[in-house]
């Protein structure tokens, strides 16, 4: 039997994640010869439908049950059409879980035990066991700023990482990754878009402007660097899958549909129209399930569709 974890790292002796579709590694494990396959989670960087992504992709591995600590209304929809069972408030290591599974000490639910979007502002709080850097989700976190005008300025803005900008300005990353804000004292603040270093002389502010010595502002550029490939490869493979296999898109039951355009208002990728019955564009479709929370007819879900030219 197959089963999977949500793991705060890639041994079994790390510790069960809370969250399941952003959940740092799924370890999967077959529990009659306990062989551990380990896969980075390549949604964990999703804007929306993480959990929906992971659910497929627990599905595509063959897994029939899942152990976590959380699991949100939209991924638990799609483990019931592929027959996966979910268990949720596990914790402690992951060994630990397995063990306690094989000894028949969990119940799957039947149905979720968090709201829709559980955990997606939320980072793990410090380094794992096994020494692995702290991640944030694509678009949050700290951003790169620097103050204009005066070296007094405090600015918030859109980035990625960690860290602090010369010039005077601290910067602060909520959003895509669009420097935006003003400033206070003297100064606008500013973030670097993407959250790219704005930092030292090539920025065009004097070496004596930092706000942190050479060492410490080598070591943070170093973390942002390592940072950013991280979620370069977990971008790049999630494009590699929706480009070679199928993709979860939302399916309208025309028998239940009445044609109110709930759906055509809520959708946020406008994948929706509405003449006599609701149709989506499966091409713009992303799979976030809020038009499946939305509808009042239960007339839409979340399916697997081949989607552009096989390759």
């Amino acid at each position: 039997m197959k089963i999977a974890v949500t793991s705060t790292g890639p041994t079994l002796d790390d510790n069960v994640e809370a969250r399941f579709g952003r959940c740092p590694y799924f370890l999967i494990i077959d529990t009659d010869t306990m062989q551990l396959e380990v896969i980075e989670n390549p949604n964990t960087a999703l804007g929306g439908g993480a959990g929906i992504q992971s659910a497929q992709l627990m599905s595509e591995k063959g897994v029939t049950t899942v152990l976590t600590g959380n699991c949100g209304p939209n991924a638990f929809n799609v483990f019931g059409q592929a027959g996966i069972q979910v268990i949720v408030g596990v914790s402690g290591p992951v060994s630990s879980a397995v063990e306690q599974f094989k000894t028949g000490a969990f119940s799957s639910v039947s149905g979720p035990n968090v709201a829709s979007h559980f955990g997606v502002n939320t980072a793990p709080a410090g380094p794992t066991a096994t020494g692995q850097p702290m991640t944030d989700p694509l678009g949050q976190g700290g951003g790169m700023g620097f103050g204009m005008g005066g070296g007094g300025g405090m600015g918030r803005g859109g980035g990625m990482g960690r860290g602090m900008g010369r010039g005077g300005g601290m910067g602060r990353g909520m959003g895509k990754g669009m420097g935006r804000g003003g400033g206070m004292g003297r100064g606008m603040g500013m973030a670097a878009p993407m959250g790219m270093p704005s930092t030292g002389p090539a920025a065009g502010f004097p070496e004596d402007a930092g706000l942190q010595n050479p060492e410490q502002e080598l070591a943070a550029l170093k973390q942002q660097a390592e940072l950013l490939e991280q979620q370069k490869r977990q971008l790049n493979n999630r494009i590699a899958q929706l480009e070679s296999g199928p993709k979860a898109v939302a399916v309208i039951d025309s028998e239940k549909c009445t044609g109110c355009g709930i759906c055509e208002d809520v959708c946020p990728a406008g994948a929706i129209e509405v003449e006599e019955k609701a149709v989506v564009n499966v091409e713009a479709c992303t799979g976030c399930a809020v038009c499946v929370s939305e509808c009042p007819n239960e007339a839409i879900v979340i399916a697997q569709k081949k989607i552009g030219k096989p390759r």
